[in-house]
């Protein structure tokens, strides 16, 4: 809705750009930003502060601020998957139905022409002039959907694996839709020269980048695999007793819950007088998970170690990841040496040519 209200014209430029290319930047990275932390907040609220357990322990109301009982890679995972189908799906559905709503150019009074021999081009040139208006900024939106897309589909893949394959089948559709756009709709759009694609390649780098550090505060903070390690290695009984007879994360669970008294409860605090069947009895202790002492409320020994881990993880799975991007992006450039070649051997025989 915002793309709708803010144009390019109208909005503020305090670094007064000198060129076109350079207002055109500026603008792709103040939407893009914007864009990225509008659709962004709540998963990055899971990722970094959902699994943080409360920090007063005994105040009950901040429970609630805990992710699911079965982990905050779950409540990701529905997350990613509305986003995924059910955001990509209406988006087209919306698009589908703007387009049908559009006049049709055949609908429209047509401009009558000089009488005379037909021009094929010039019935062209009035055809065109009939569709919808186009600007410089026409193609900024296609853009700006495809990044936000590969932002989805890339930084957060760790916690929904099937987020590329649903980006493949909403673009299958997206592509028709561009195409009916652009052909039937819209007016052709002025071509201009260019190297690349601007800007828009250091939006992808900087995704990239995030992508590697998203993916890895999913798999070493959201998700319980680090958790599970530690205690396998660590805590468990194949390790703690030499037994070999059983699963070494038994007693897991059991392990990664604390204990809080009932009656640590702050004296404000007061329990309703109809309590649920399940809470009428005596009741002296609930478990909830974190890993403290069930004496003093502290971060226990086992919390250290699974932080520590966890921090090793990041920083190991971040360089690794970040080399292999990088040897990937000289292995396979944005343009071919072989182009290059071709390129430069044509500007050398044009120089000659001039030369001689």
């Amino acid at each position: 809705l915002l793309l709708r209200v803010i144009h390019p014209p109208a909005l503020p430029f305090p670094e007064k750009p000198r060129t076109f290319s350079e207002r055109e930047n500026i603008f792709t990275v103040k939407i893009f930003t914007f864009q990225f932390f509008t659709y962004f907040s709540s998963l990055i609220y899971i990722v970094l502060l959902g699994p943080s357990s409360p920090s007063g322990l005994h105040s009950i109301t901040l429970f609630s601020l805990q992710c699911h009982p079965s982990g905050c890679i779950t409540d990701l995972f529905i997350q990613m998957a509305i986003i995924m189908t059910l955001k990509q799906t209406l988006s087209n559905f919306v698009e589908l139905r703007f387009r049908k709503s559009l006049p049709n150019p055949k609908d429209k009074d047509k401009v009558h022409m000089e009488k005379g021999p037909e021009d094929s081009c010039k019935e062209q040139w009035l055809k065109n002039y009939q569709l919808n208006e186009v600007n410089v900024f026409s193609l900024f939106d296609e853009f700006l959907e495809m990044m936000i897309q590969y932002s989805f589909t890339t930084i957060f893949v760790a916690a929904f694996p099937l987020a590329p394959l649903m980006a493949f089948i909403n673009n299958l559709f997206e592509i028709r839709l561009d195409a009916i756009k652009m052909v039937q709709l819209q007016r052709r759009i002025v071509p201009r020269k260019a190297n690349d694609i601007g800007i828009w390649l250091q939006v992808l780098e900087a995704i990239g980048i995030l992508a590697v550090i998203g993916n890895g505060l999913v798999i070493a903070i959201t998700s319980d695999f680090i958790p599970m390690q530690v205690y396998k290695y660590t805590y468990s009984p194949c390790m703690l007793q030499n037994r070999t007879d059983i699963n070494c994360l038994t007693g897991y669970i059991n392990n990664s819950l604390s204990v809080f008294r009932v009656q640590d409860f702050e004296w404000q605090m007061k329990l309703p007088e109809k309590l649920p069947d399940f809470m009428r009895s005596e009741i002296t202790e609930c478990r909830y998970r974190d890993y403290r002492n069930s004496d003093d409320y502290n971060y226990s020994v086992q919390f250290w170690h699974v932080f520590a881990a966890r921090l090793a993880f990041l920083i190991l799975f971040e360089h690794v990841a970040l080399c292999i991007k990088l040897i990937a992006a000289w292995y396979v450039p944005d343009v071919p040496q072989s182009v290059k070649n071709k390129h430069l051997q044509k500007k050398h025989e044009n120089l000659r040519g001039v030369l001689r």
